[in-house]
């Protein structure tokens, strides 16, 4: 347990009380320099990082200019719906219906939720046709999501 020291009681050095300042050996204190002098700062000029301490390596960092790509077409994860062709009446875009089941809150039912999407269609489906859609920039003023295959054709 610490001790509140009082107005008129002073403490020695070394005493090991609160407010103490330890004596640091040479060798502890050659070990903080040795590790300090490993700190690398970024340099202004270029944007290159330049060592602190001259004779050592700088650092590598990647940023987002310089990141090696693999391919030009590398994106991440785009969300895939798979739904049913409900039109395809206008020229390269077709409307898909996208089934989900909903758990309704009070009767503790599945509901089916259905719900629309335009999507540019280059493959040709026709109305009936299970496809896969994946969202895209936007094409139109309704239309976001393109057609990337036909999962299953429509029964003719």
């Amino acid at each position: 347990m610490f001790r509140r020291k009082k107005k008129d009681e002073e403490v020695e050095p070394g005493s090991g009380a609160e407010g103490s300042v330890a004596e640091e050996s040479p060798e502890a204190v050659a070990a903080d320099e040795d590790s300090t002098s490993a700190v690398v700062a970024e340099a202004s000029v270029g944007g290159e990082p330049a060592a602190v301490a001259a004779g050592e390596p700088a650092l590598e960092v990647a940023s987002a200019g310089n990141a090696p790509k693999s391919s030009a077409r590398a994106r991440g994860n785009r969300v895939q719906k798979v739904g049913i062709v409900s039109s395809d009446k206008m020229q390269k875009t077709v409307v898909v219906r996208v089934d989900r089941l909903v758990l309704h809150r009070k009767y503790r039912r599945y509901v089916r939720r259905t719900s629309k999407f335009m999507a540019h269609d280059d493959l040709g489906s026709t109305t009936g046709d299970r496809v896969r859609i994946v969202e895209t920039r936007p094409l139109s003023a309704r239309k976001r999501w393109r057609v990337v295959e036909i999962v299953q054709k429509a029964a003719k």
